[in-house]
């Protein structure tokens, strides 16, 4: 057990000391918002970016993890939707935020700096696709189920491909893996200055990302409604990486044990960090911040778990 805690340890130092330097003032929440837009704008695509351009494509594209991975999340979403609105008996646009709160997850923040800990240079490949699937399927089918249901009506086809495209172009993260897959395709190597400054960029994104979740941590309670918190924390943090490993198990099989893995962690983590930011339009920012934190505090125990079984019971 010490070599997992060896593992996950520095993780949650990170994310401890980032909530202690917030909660006594050595940063504020701006200073906060400034260092995670640092992170999704530079850093991460900056690692993306060399992760991808310093490959051969078919080390790079590996569309039996997207399948897999999509498909153990849809039958996620399905289900907690589902659940919501029958079970829960939520209503509105809840059931989409009851939905993506169980199967949308950290995965630049958090899930990266875990999967590269434990399976190294695999890991920025695994976030790659990821956010590929999130970013184009996942959030906007999500974002359009809840605006459908709160204005009563249906949204046309060409105005979601429109939001979906403009949301592509303001993505950073999104920006630079076609960029970054014509690198590769061409087999071009970068001037050696800008290719050191992007590796640079590159460096600072685990502790920081790590340091940002902390720190935004505080100020959350656990109140609201527990029974809905304690559900969307169970799909998280138990049910999506099951059905993740049901989909590679038995429907789409997934080649390499690394990226195996890697979908499983990924899985594994909780919730994206803008999950409240982005359930605030709606209303339901309280539960959902109360979610984040119990997700948050919850996977510190459930991924030490999960690495346990991955050390005994390797896939």
């Amino acid at each position: 057990m010490l070599d997992i805690l060896a593992i996950t340890g520095p993780i949650y130092l990170c994310i401890a000391m980032g909530y202690l330097c917030t909660r006594m003032g050595i940063f504020s929440k701006p200073d906060l918002r400034v260092l995670g837009k640092f992170v999704l704008n530079l850093a991460l695509p900056a690692l993306l970016f060399n992760a991808i351009a310093q490959r051969p494509l078919h080390d790079v594209m590996h569309f039996d993890y997207l399948l897999a991975y999509g498909l153990g999340s849809c039958v996620m979403i399905l289900g907690a939707y589902l659940w919501a609105r029958y079970v829960n008996r939520s209503t509105g646009s809840y059931r989409a935020f009851f939905a993506m709160g169980t199967a949308c997850s950290n995965s630049g923040y958090m899930g990266y700096p875990v999967v590269q800990l434990v399976l190294g240079s695999i890991a920025p490949v695994a976030l790659a696709l990821n956010m590929l699937f999130e970013n184009l399927i996942k959030l906007p089918v999500l974002l359009t189920l809840a605006d459908n249901a709160d204005a009563g009506g249906h949204r046309p086809w060409g105005t979601v491909l429109r939001d979906i495209a403009q949301g592509w172009v303001r993505t950073p993260m999104l920006v630079v893996i076609p960029l970054a897959l014509l690198v590769s395709v061409m087999g071009w190597s970068l001037p050696g200055p800008l290719a050191r400054t992007i590796t640079l960029f590159s460096q600072v994104t685990t502790g920081l990302a790590l340091f940002v979740i902390g720190g935004a941590l505080v100020g959350l309670q656990l109140r609201g409604k527990r029974r809905l918190v304690g559900h969307i924390t169970l799909g998280k943090l138990v049910l999506h990486p099951l059905c993740v490993f049901l989909a590679f198990t038995f429907v789409v099989p997934i080649a390499d044990p690394q990226l195996r893995t890697a979908a499983l962690l990924f899985a594994a983590m909780p919730m994206l960090g803008v999950y409240p930011i982005l359930a605030l339009k709606y209303g339901h920012e309280e539960v959902s911040a109360a979610t984040l934190l119990a997700a948050t505090i919850g996977s510190f125990f459930t991924l030490n778990a999960l690495l346990w079984v991955l050390k005994h019971y390797p896939l």
